[in-house]
């Protein structure tokens, strides 16, 4: 072979095209062929096709389903804490604020952590980092605490991806909502929830305030035949809840004011809660005592009604500033308080008492040491 620039070079880059010319033409010849032999083999039915592998809809090995919850232990759990998610100046998760957050609920006696709920602001976050919270409190927390990952989504592309990889980093069970915003059909909820209950312990949420389209009882009847189905975070009221129980359905409410008569009255295992971030204890005490306590029911109903004086998690987000426990910073859309109902809300912690709560303060905050942020 010649140098660059003598006749020695030509010959060999002559060959190479040849060669990749004549691998082109026997390639087409192949994909031709497989083609026609596709278009003569029979049609494929319209069954459910998944690209998941057997192994990733059940646990991978022992080792993984002996560290992670049962259905059973998740039906058991009475009391869920859907856990603030505090930030930074700057906009990022302040794991150290969320840690202390955690281990109040751990100290309080609280059973398990919904991470990243409309509570914690998961429809906030991007994917990774709401994998990366749940990971991160699995890691930390997963031996205190039962782990509920909020991995649904209305893509139930996202919900599978997402779920998966929240079982994948040590989550207990997800809570899994209907598609929202973009409905679908009745066939098309069974469809969504009957991909993402394979993966594991499951807890169904409905919501119609904010889906605006109710799982109706006879539909989530169909869902819970499912051996992953552990129970609902019911929205829709106790007359609802009592149908469920009624038939051997574990129901958590997700209303707090109704939570005491929910436990007691209509059959309820427990609730998943807001206003147990702020009075992990007395939260406790109402719920996973073995006798109802309506004069307890009424001291926190002030409190209740104040943290959903306005969407939450506005109140919540609100309050813990006010504690001390979280930075005062909020990602957009939501924003704090006005000073009026601040002031309503440091009378009634103050009556409860602060001695109750994550802090040890109460801070008289004004609206210009609230941070607003409309990237992150």
């Amino acid at each position: 072979p010649g140098t660059h620039g003598t006749t020695g070079v030509t010959p060999i880059r002559t060959t190479t095209r040849r060669t990749s010319s004549m691998a082109f033409a026997m390639a087409s010849q192949a994909s031709i062929a497989q083609t026609a032999a596709f278009r003569r083999g029979p049609r494929r039915t319209h069954a459910r096709v998944s690209t998941k592998c057997v192994a990733s809809k059940a646990w991978t090995n022992s080792t993984m389903k002996s560290t992670t919850a049962s259905v059973d232990e998740i039906k058991a759990t009475r009391l869920i804490t859907a856990i603030k998610t505090p930030y930074l100046p700057n906009g990022k998760v302040d794991l150290a604020a969320y840690d202390a957050l955690v281990e109040k609920q751990i100290e309080a006696g609280v059973g398990g952590l919904i991470v990243g709920g409309t509570t914690g602001e998961g429809q906030l976050m991007s994917w990774d980092e709401h994998i990366m919270l749940i990971a991160h409190t699995a890691k930390l927390y997963g031996d205190k605490l039962q782990i509920v990952g909020n991995t649904g989504s209305n893509s139930t592309r996202e919900a599978v991806h997402a779920t998966s990889q929240g079982f994948a980093v040590g989550m207990d069970a997800a809570l899994q909502i209907n598609p929202y915003y973009g409905k679908t059909n009745r066939s098309g909820i069974l469809a969504h929830f009957g991909a993402v209950l394979d993966y594991g312990p499951t807890i169904v949420y409905n919501v119609p305030a904010r889906t605006s389209q109710d799982i109706p009882p006879d539909l989530m009847m169909e869902l819970a035949k499912h051996e992953n189905f552990a129970g609902v975070k019911e929205c829709e009221g106790n007359e609802r809840i009592k149908g469920y129980t009624d038939v051997g359905i574990t129901c958590w409410t997700g209303n707090d004011d109704e939570a005491h008569d929910a436990r007691f009255e209509a059959g309820a295992v427990g609730v998943i809660s807001v206003t147990s971030n702020v009075v992990p204890g007395k939260m406790v005490d109402l719920i996973c005592s073995d006798a109802p306590n309506p004069e307890l029911r009424d001291e926190l109903l002030p409190l209740m009604n104040w943290l959903f004086a306005e969407p939450n998690p506005i109140g919540l987000n609100t309050a813990l500033a006010m504690l001390d426990c979280a930075e005062p910073v909020f990602r957009l859309p939501y924003f704090p308080y006005d000073k009026a109902l601040r002031a309503k809300g440091k009378a009634l912690i103050e009556a409860i008492g602060v001695e109750h709560t994550p802090g040890t303060k109460l801070l008289d905050l004004k609206d210009s040491d609230f941070i607003t942020l409309e990237e992150w």
